[in-house]
């Protein structure tokens, strides 16, 4: 369902259509721009309080540069639904986040406007500064890039490798740094209180303004570098925090209200003036014009549908007891195990409420960490406190898990570490696409020596894979990847059983047919056996539980009973669990027909996960035809 814009929005389909309006019309479009992204994410859901808060700074950016040619790189992309609005696709956003319809992120194959590809943090910066210095090389000296990041993202260390070299660059790029004191939970850590003390320093904002008058008015090379000296010693006197971003060879401007579209405006257009790297210090509200987003920001960053009246978010009607979430099971079976055990700790970047383990951080808070967005120091920081005895949990999406790779190898495996890490959003995630589905972690860690890797099937399998994972006797790290959403147990709290490492289980006997399953998938094999049932066709279906260490003594006897079967799993089929069956079907001297269902070798994109399942043909229905298959080429072949 389209959603109708207001008077002057409406006639808006490209920034070029925005220029024509005089500048005293921009806070009506701005007015205009929050009401749609209000009716529509209310209506279709997606990320909400991110992009409200940055509409008067969407506006202003392409009222003042000349986009497409003039470059704009969002960080993540939560916040840019208004640049997509802006820019040829208001008419068709009603699909966005919708399988076959718009991204909810920037993408490049999408539209010229999005000149670089996000869904992760911090990556704003080091892609702006490379079109710059591109730029730069094929003498474009008056094309501009501009880089939009919030705090929250500024916390991950890309950001300030980015920094120390465009202080040194004299590229022409411009930060704008979007501080609102948020990520997707509250901003934690030193940075948060070095932006505040800067925002608050009364005396350096009211110098500043003098300074900047000085700098845009004052005629004359000589009098510009005389205004850049005074502005750069009042800075160290009066703020020794502004000294950060200067030290680093940027010139810093700000803070200033992010919200005041005509002043936003008129810096914008004085700072391209402004050659070489600088950074724009602006402070928003996330939720901005939205009362209850104001108020509850973690609540409102994705709420789902809505009534936009109410505020009351659409939530289904549950008659009878329903499974939980895989992520609930995690953030309360971890209190349950650190109360019987005090060496356990909780780590997680800057996902404590995606994760669950918020729980852990309300109930134990010296023992549940959140480190901001910063997934190489939780991995390297877990292996510390692992040195000392302790017992970590390190939750990471699947995903994000990839930015820490070589803390994983080298401060993890190599050392032996007991870490478990707990990769939450394994598989495919959904709405979130391509930069969100966890494809890559069996391959990824399954080739890494020292590497315990396994996948639950169900609730009551995590809860005893944690159970395991935690065991004294455990002394290698310990992966258990699992699915975003709902498992299949209403009644998950089960006593705590130990799982002995590298073993599976037999879920039902068949014939002709082996279906192996690696994780929750195995639900569907179940779903499918069912609709075989009906034909009168019963495979046999084992859940592996372990990809790393293998059961090898179930694989000799599935190998020796059948001579077909099927893998399933909610990961890439190359170098997954499917090949590590091949590969030690190759080394035993088996020759069965094997068959890998999971995500092929493309980038899948967004869609709800059924949907997705489907498409990639690992669902209770592929899975059953797979089954059919095989038996059809079977009675032939006799």
């Amino acid at each position: 369902m389209e959603i109708p814009a207001g008077p002057l929005l409406s006639q808006i389909n490209y920034p070029a259509d925005l220029k024509k309006l005089d500048k005293t019309q921009l806070q009506q479009v701005c007015s205009e721009l929050r009401q749609f992204i209000i009716d529509c994410v209310s209506v279709h859901g997606g990320h909400f309080g991110a992009s409200l808060g940055v509409v008067e700074l969407t506006v202003a950016l392409h009222y003042v540069f000349n986009t497409p040619d003039d470059q704009l790189v969002w960080d993540v992309g939560h916040q840019a639904y208004g640049h997509k609005i802006l820019t040829g696709r208001r008419q068709v956003f009603h699909t966005n986040r919708k399988y076959g319809g718009l991204s909810g992120f920037p993408k490049r194959s999408e539209s010229e406007y999005d000149t670089f590809g996000v869904g992760h943090s911090s990556t704003s910066i080091s892609a702006a500064l490379g079109m710059a210095i591109a730029s730069k090389l094929k003498g474009e000296t008056q094309r501009q890039h501009v880089a939009i990041i919030g705090d929250g993202a500024m916390t991950a260390g890309l950001p300030f490798e980015a920094l120390n070299h465009a202080g040194v660059s004299n590229a022409n790029v411009l930060i704008i740094l979007n501080d609102n004191n948020m990520s997707i939970d509250p901003n934690v850590g030193a940075l948060k209180e070095y932006l505040t003390d800067i925002t608050t320093s009364h005396t350096w904002n009211k110098m500043r303004d003098d300074i900047w008058h000085l700098l845009g008015k004052l005629p004359g090379k000589d009098f510009q570098k005389m205004a850049s000296k005074v502005e750069a010693s009042m800075k160290g006197v009066i703020s020794k925090s502004s000294n950060l971003f200067e030290a680093l060879g940027l010139r810093y401007f700000g803070p200033t209200d992010g919200h005041n579209v005509l002043k936003l405006a008129e810096i914008l257009d004085d700072m391209k003036d402004i050659p070489g790297p600088k950074l724009l210090h602006i402070k928003t509200v996330k939720g901005k014009g939205y009362d209850l987003a104001e108020k509850d920001q973690t609540l409102w960053h994705a709420p789902g549908t809505f009534d936009k009246i109410t505020g009351k978010i659409n939530k289904k009607v549950i008659t009878v007891p329903e499974p939980p979430k895989y992520q609930d099971v995690f953030g309360y079976s971890i209190i349950e195990l650190a109360e019987m055990n005090p060496k356990i700790m909780g780590i997680t970047p800057a996902m404590p409420s995606g994760c669950s383990l918020k729980y852990m951080m309300e109930a134990m808070p010296d023992r549940a960490l959140d480190v901001g967005i910063a997934e190489q120091h939780a991995v390297t920081l877990s292996a510390g406190l692992a040195t000392q005895g302790m017992k970590v949990f390190c939750n990471i999406y699947s995903s994000f898990m990839q930015r820490a790779y070589d803390m994983v190898v080298h401060d993890v495996a190599i050392q032996k570490l007991p870490v478990v890490f707990c990769l939450d959003r394994a598989g495919l995630v959904g709405d979130d696409g391509p930069t969100h589905h966890g494809a890559y972690d069996i391959p990824y860690m399954r080739c890494i020596p020292n590497m315990i890797v396994s996948a639950p099937m169900n609730e009551e399998q995590l809860r005893n894979l944690m159970y395991t994972s935690q065991l004294d006797e455990i002394q290698y790290p310990f992966v258990i990847r699992y699915p975003r959403g709902q498992g299949v147990m209403p009644e998950w709290r089960t006593p705590f059983k130990k799982i002995e490492v590298g073993t599976g289980r037999k879920i039902a006997d068949g014939e002709d047919v082996a279906i192996l399953t690696l994780g929750h998938p195995g639900n569907f094999a179940v779903e499918a056996r069912k609709i075989l049932a009906t034909e009168g066709v019963t495979p046999a279906h084992y859940d592996m539980r372990f990809v790393k260490p293998l059961d090898e003594a179930m694989l000799h006897e599935i190998a020796q009973k059948f001579n077909k079967i099927i893998t399933v799993e909610d990961g890439t089929i190359v170098g997954g669990f499917g090949s590590a069956v091949l590969e030690f079907m190759s080394a035993n001297g088996y020759t069965p027909e094997v068959k890998i269902l999971g995500i092929p070798d493309r980038i899948v994109e967004h869609g709800k996960p059924e949907e997705l399942h489907r498409e990639c043909g690992y669902d209770a229905e592929a899975i059953a035809a797979a089954v059919r298959e095989m038996k059809s080429v079977s009675v032939a072949t006799h």
